[in-house]
């Protein structure tokens, strides 16, 4: 199982990114697809969460409204769209295949151990 994050970087405040993640070794149909983001000195936190078969999804609190995530099981590639960044945004974001078919256990099957992850990208943003 590969996951390969891309499409972070440095942004200003009010903008928008596109991170994608580029997958192998799997069936989109087996695993919840997921993001994550750990700041510095804290937790790592789960986003959001998509089962790419029912097309059902999780929004943590502070993803709701500003990001959405979305899966081409056929190109083997989920993505998750931020608009309006905030500096509190400024994180390594982790794409991940979780061993869950119900999203609303995504995080929990996360953070039990039961996930790949892809390495991380840096997201930085300024104000």
């Amino acid at each position: 199982v590969q996951l390969v994050e891309s499409g972070g970087g440095l942004v200003q405040a009010g903008t928008s990114l596109r991170l994608s993640c580029g997958t192998s070794g799997f069936s989109f149909n087996d695993y919840a697809l997921g993001w994550f983001r750990q700041a510095p000195g804290k937790e790592r936190e789960a986003l959001s969460c998509i089962n790419t078969s029912e097309q059902s999804t999780f929004y943590a609190d502070s993803a709701k409204g500003r990001f959405t995530i979305s899966s081409d099981p056929f190109k083997k590639t989920f993505s998750l769209q931020m608009n309006n960044l905030k500096p509190d945004d400024t994180a390594v974001y982790y794409c991940a295949a979780v061993g869950v078919i119900h999203v609303a256990a995504c995080a929990q099957k996360a953070a039990a151990g039961d996930v790949y992850w892809g390495r991380g990208i840096q997201v930085t943003v300024s104000s």
